[in-house]
């Protein structure tokens, strides 16, 4: 008998704490498996809003998708993560990565690599219930337990587009989170040659690891609405990209990036400024390059696509659709979602 596809969900906590509630509760009837809460620098925090989120729900697992390494101790990364996997009963993991949005902190990553790797490693032995003695580069443990271990163990999930990191959930992590947005097979080839090659480094078969692509969904049945709500995020990951994308003309390839110059906020804000220009130039082939984008038999078919690439689930990275607020284009596309995942399984 053939396993059902997995898929996760995040939202960016741009509403209150009760429109998250609603949300998460929205999340586990549409469907899905595992709710990520964005870790946005400035933005409501995290940790308090995924504990909320378990208040409000039943059987979804919860977590972060993903947090950094730099605004918290490992030692309170491991406290929060071991209260949340009590207070949801055991359905708690978290996702780690380089981080995003820390300019505005006076956050320098020079060593990011070794600061992630040491914060997953304490992290991971924490939760274990181990005494801890770590003399790192970055963190620092002596002698040091939680006062509560969690009896079940909390997943860790690294999410990246880089080699070096990829290589690292393959040696550490339970999850890997492909994070380019552009999935086709060559680069998926070129992510699971990363992941094995930091499995073999910790000895483990690379299937030990859970492999999932990152995609952006917007779900609608205005697909004009639906496309033009992801032309931001097509842009910010064309330009990120670079060679590693699609192949667009060059001419276009540099008007798309003049206009992202202009654009405010972040790709994920509805608040967030996009230039006229910039919605002209992207058109729906390129948006949907980088995004699930349409109305939900569209996504569907999309979203088929990708796991016929050889994946056992998907992680969405929900976009609002363009509507009066975050909250009301979340609660959009994650309506819309319900019928997407009921299509794929």
């Amino acid at each position: 008998m053939s396993t059902q596809p997995l898929f996760e969900a995040e939202i960016s906590p741009g509403m209150s704490p009760q429109e998250v509630m609603q949300l998460a509760a929205l999340a586990e009837d549409a469907g899905f498996d595992r709710l990520g809460i964005s870790c946005v620098a400035l933005w409501p925090d995290t940790y308090q809003l995924q504990t909320l989120a378990a208040t409000a729900t039943r059987r979804i697992g919860i977590g972060s998708m993903v947090t950094n390494p730099y605004t918290r101790h490992p030692a309170v990364h491991a406290a929060a993560l071991a209260t949340l996997q009590e207070v949801s009963g055991g359905r708690a993991f978290a996702g780690f990565g380089l981080g995003a949005g820390l300019e505005k902190l006076g956050i320098e990553s020079e060593r990011a690599l070794t600061h992630l790797r040491e914060t997953v490693v304490t992290v991971q032995r924490l939760l274990r219930g181990e005494r801890v003695d770590y003399p790192g580069d970055t963190v620092r443990l002596e002698q040091a337990a939680l006062l509560r271990a969690p009896a079940k163990p909390v997943p860790l999930a690294i999410g990246t587009r880089s080699p070096k990191v990829m290589a690292l959930a393959g040696e550490l992590a339970d999850i890997a989170l492909v994070g380019a947005r552009y999935i086709n097979p060559e680069n998926v080839e070129t992510y699971r040659r990363w992941l094995a090659q930091g499995a073999a480094r910790s000895g483990r078969a690379p299937d030990a690891v859970e492999v999932l692509p990152r995609v952006t969904l917007c779900v609608s049945d205005n697909e004009a609405l639906a496309i033009d709500s992801v032309k931001r995020f097509a842009a910010h990951y064309l330009v990120l990209l670079g060679d590693a994308g699609p192949p667009v003309d060059a001419a276009r390839r540099d008007a798309i990036a003049t206009a992202l110059e202009q654009a405010r906020g972040w790709y994920f804000d509805l608040g967030r400024y996009d230039p006229p220009a910039l919605l002209e130039l992207i058109d729906a082939e390129l948006a949907r390059c980088f995004a699930v984008a349409g109305t939900p038999a569209q996504c569907a078919a999309q979203l088929r696509t990708i796991l016929d690439l050889g994946f056992s689930g998907v992680s969405c990275n929900l976009a609002a659709v363009n509507r009066s607020s975050m909250y009301a284009g979340l609660h959009e596309t994650l309506s819309g979602a319900a019928a997407v995942l009921k299509a794929l399984r």
